[in-house]
């Protein structure tokens, strides 16, 4: 049970050890509209199982009778959901032989929730991981099966760590496979004491406030690529904002949001510190370098960006 990429590549990996772990059946979300056309397309889970022929549940309400007793049908030994973005009820919970279980991107009790791989970046984490769990009604809750951790790179966006995670998660699902066919799987609690929640993000998180310091917007930047993406205002026009660094300049001279510099690259004074825009773009323009963009538009030392 999934939907966007990351549950995509993790049932590929899933698929090719069909000979041990067979998959009888994908559950993921309806067909929605996409690109310019609005044509309707299905969920990145969708196209995977559609290429590998594997029988695909689209339900558009999963607490109903009707829904349960077609997965039911199928006899499942577990249940394994990865970014399904649905709340299982007790009844669908009840349904496999051995139990249902989660590949969560992050190191539980730690980053509960929607958004654990931008939170992660946002907070500055060096390290975060995949665990694997028994689900329940509680959201991200249950007990542990197994923790693998990577290391975050200094350059990391949302995209590339979501990449990582695909990979770990779905290298750490097979092996917990492996511990439940050997009757070796192990049941660890989660110290409720150590739990943090994560929240949905939404397009309004990823408006820059220069007021923050420079090493937290330049978070949020990586966090928010490649959606929704970190954005200011300049001559009341967004602006994107997708590579950025943070200047050892700590001089504050200006005002939080006033551009400093503009050669060779786009410099803002924040908070604390001061940034420089590497990549920007203007909508429905390419990305660019910051330099280049402050040359087309004549920017100068004093200009402000808003939020």
């Amino acid at each position: 049970m999934g939907t966007p990429a990351l549950a995509g590549h993790i049932l590929e990996r899933l698929a090719a050890e069909r000979e041990r772990f067979p998959v009888v059946a994908v559950v993921t979300r309806p067909d929605q509209p996409r690109g310019r056309k609005l044509a309707m397309e299905p969920s990145e889970v969708g196209a995977v199982a559609a290429r590998l022929q594997l029988p695909t549940l689209k339900p558009v309400k999963i607490r109903t009778s009707e829904f349960v007793a077609e997965l039911k049908s199928y006899a499942p030994d577990l249940i394994v959901v990865a970014a399904y973005g649905r709340i299982l009820t007790q009844a669908i919970l009840d349904l496999p032989r051995l139990m249902p279980i989660n590949v969560h991107a992050s190191l539980l009790p730690r980053y509960r929730g929607a958004s654990p791989i931008e939170s992660a970046i946002l907070a500055g984490e060096v390290e975060t991981g995949v665990t694997i769990m028994r689900v329940v009604e509680q959201m991200d809750a249950g007990p542990m099966l197994l923790k693998r951790s990577i290391p975050i790179a200094r350059d990391d966006t949302q995209g590339t760590l979501k990449e990582k995670l695909a990979e770990l998660g779905a290298t750490a699902l097979v092996e917990s496979l492996e511990l439940f066919a050997r009757g070796e799987i192990v049941e660890t609690p989660q110290d409720e004491s150590l739990a943090t929640f994560t929240k949905i993000i939404e397009k309004k998180d990823a408006v820059i406030d220069w007021t923050r310091r420079a090493v937290e917007i330049e978070r949020a930047v990586r966090a928010y690529d490649p959606w929704p993406v970190a954005r200011t205002t300049i001559g009341g026009e967004d602006l994107l904002v997708w590579r950025s660094r943070v200047e050892s300049d700590a001089t504050r001279a200006a005002a939080p949001g006033t551009i400093v510099s503009v050669k060779p690259e786009i410099v803002v004074q924040c908070g604390a510190e001061r940034l420089a825009l590497i990549e920007v773009q203007a909508p429905g323009r390419k990305r660019i370098a910051s330099g280049d963009f402050a040359r087309g538009k004549r920017l100068e030392p004093g200009a402000r960006l808003l939020a």
